[in-house]
């Protein structure tokens, strides 16, 4: 069963920790088809870390993940600390992890900051 980690930074800030979860909850309205297990995690700060998002998902019953960088560009997280931390718990994993291009790399950015802009 595919399934689909949306992973973001983390905040002190509750609020838009909880932003993140909802828009996973979201996700699973828009692609559950493709993904029946959807959940957030989070690089640091807040919960759940990635780490057990991942395990959050095989206990869904996941057989892949597709882990999805909620991030605008290739810093740090997204080049080396999300593949790390992805890597690290593939060791110990009877699952297939792939990541996904992070936010900012979609060709789709740019239709929407048009978008948004407009508004």
């Amino acid at each position: 069963m595919n399934s689909l980690l949306l992973v973001a930074h983390g905040s002190r800030r509750e609020q838009s920790n909880e932003e993140v979860r909802l828009l996973a909850e979201k996700l699973k309205h828009r692609c559950g088809e493709n993904y029946p297990v959807i959940h957030a995690a989070f690089l640091e700060i807040a919960n759940p870390l990635i780490p057990a998002g991942l395990q959050k998902c095989i206990d869904a019953g996941a057989s892949k993940i597709t882990v999805l960088p909620y991030f605008l560009n290739t810093g740090r997280h997204v080049a080396e600390d999300i593949p790390e931390i992805v890597e690290a718990f593939k060791q110990n994993a009877d699952v297939e992890i792939n990541i996904a291009a992070h936010l900012g790399a979609s060709e789709m950015m740019l239709d929407l900051l048009v978008g948004v802009a407009v508004e």
